[in-house]
């Protein structure tokens, strides 16, 4: 037997009552369909008695009227854990709900893990395949181009340091068409290995290779097509690297995500990545703030100039607060850690670091590992310029030292080796702007610890 849908309707006092009874007539007569509430979000001018329980007579339900001229998230999201709601159905419009207010509405509702939805639009929960018989994390971030990896890196390193045992999934728009386990434990990965398994057709500086690289741990590789403006794929093989991950002999499981695409399968916890970089109302509006009522722990990254005024990175930091006042936040920055010896070396340096930064990251390498920084690239990303680049700066160098990013293999490397030089593989560390923020390291240990606290208590 087909379970009812409780659906919660939005309306107006836009709309003449008789009108909107006939809505809610309308979507009773559909099948498996039952209104079970209604909220008053706002408007008057069609309403002759402002009275709840004459509203809840007339339409058959119970009724809340908005508080105040504000739109009423909290009375909706009341309504729904109250009435056990599945659906949010928004029969409202303008002037009384405009893009942006709706867009606060999807994020509340969409936090809820239920649908949002109306006469012409279809916002739904996250995929979240429960199928983990592990504990596990996710790591997912507000857009590309912010240090995921490398935080994801960082995480596993640490906590593979702590005796939990981990392995990381990661999904790519390049990953293979079959999950991949990448045995990062036991490899030497080199630049010639690189370069052999990309010469065989592998996107060797996909994420689970990186990290794999960087974590020295097992990863499993898995692809993905697609993202949803709230973070959903349209397609991935990512469940089964999940049900791989359940096989392997790790104790704990890192889900990473891609871009602003979340993994689709259910964690313990979450570490939400929000870059500075990105323009602040793609943060405060849309679905960022969705994003950012998912975290646990919110680290904020590129915290400096001239990427970020302190200015931007205190409005970010406040409307953090105000969003997800449970959730931890610290403001980092990246600096470079080679992973191998380049001292008294002149070095050509390949990242994918904006440009504003380069002097900074040159200074930081050149006074941390006495080394001459004789070149810079912030191009891997882009194939053609990065070649340029090269040509430039390649005969005057000793060491090629690269992220493990977009062209790094296939460009950088192969170049590098043509030519002689030594390959070096960079990883970037996330660094507390000062000694305000709690302790990273600590705090994420606290997550890790949280998580398993939580999948054992599920289990019981």
């Amino acid at each position: 037997m087909t379970n009812l849908n409780n659906m919660l309707c939005l309306v107006d006092g836009e709309h003449y009552l008789p009108v909107t009874k006939e809505a809610i007539d309308t979507l009773n007569k559909i099948e498996h369909i039952d209104v079970t509430a209604i909220v008053f979000i706002g408007g008057t001018e069609k309403l002759r008695n402002d009275s709840p329980e004459t509203y809840s007579k007339a339409l058959g339900v119970p009724v809340k009227f908005a508080k105040d001229k504000n739109i009423p998230y909290d009375i909706i999201v009341e309504m729904i854990r109250e009435y056990d709601i599945d659906t949010v159905m928004d029969l409202s419009d303008e002037p009384i709900l405009d893009y942006s207010k709706r867009f606060n509405i999807a994020c509340k509702v969409l936090n809820e893990g239920i649908t949002y939805e109306g006469p012409d639009f279809k916002f739904e929960p996250l995929t979240e395949y429960d199928i983990m018989e592990k504990p596990s994390i996710t790591i997912l971030g507000t857009g590309k181009r912010i240090g995921k990896t490398a935080v994801s890196g960082f995480v596993s390193r640490l906590i593979d340091k702590n005796n939990y045992e981990p392995c990381v999934i990661a999904m790519g728009r390049g990953g293979p068409e079959e999950p991949e386990i990448v045995h990062g434990e036991n490899l030497e990965i080199s630049a010639e290995y690189l370069l052999e398994q990309s010469e065989k057709g592998v996107h060797a500086a996909s994420d689970h290779w990186e990290d794999a690289l960087m974590s020295r741990i097992l990863t499993i590789g898995c692809r993905r097509c697609g993202g949803g403006m709230a973070g959903e794929v349209f397609l991935t093989n990512m469940k089964k690297g999940a049900k791989l991950a359940n096989e392997v002999e790790s104790k704990f499981t890192i889900f990473e995500g891609s871009g602003a695409a979340i993994p689709p399968i259910k964690t313990d916890k979450k570490i939400v990545l929000i870059g500075a970089n990105q323009p602040i109302e793609n943060l405060t509006t849309y679905f960022g703030p969705y994003r950012i009522a998912l975290g646990d722990l919110i680290i904020l990254t590129m915290c400096e100039e001239p990427i970020s005024s302190k200015q931007k990175i205190a409005e970010i930091e406040e409307f953090i607060k105000k969003t997800n006042p449970e959730a931890k936040i610290i403001s980092t920055v990246f600096r470079p850690k080679p992973l191998n010896d380049i001292t008294q070396k002149k070095v050509l340096f390949a990242t994918t670091a904006p440009e504003e930064v380069k002097d900074k990251l040159v200074d930081y390498l050149e006074k941390e590992y006495d080394c001459q920084i004789i070149g810079t690239t912030s191009h891997l990303s882009n194939r053609p310029l990065l070649k340029q680049d090269l040509e430039k700066y390649i005969d005057e160098a000793d060491v090629m030292l690269t992220e493990l990013k977009a062209a790094a293999v296939d460009v950088a490397t192969k170049d590098a080796v043509s030519h002689g030089l030594e390959v070096v593989y960079c990883d970037n560390i996330p660094v507390p702007i000062d000694d305000t923020y709690p302790d990273l390291s600590k705090s994420i240990i606290e997550i890790v610890d949280s998580a398993i606290e939580n999948f054992n208590n599920n289990k019981k």
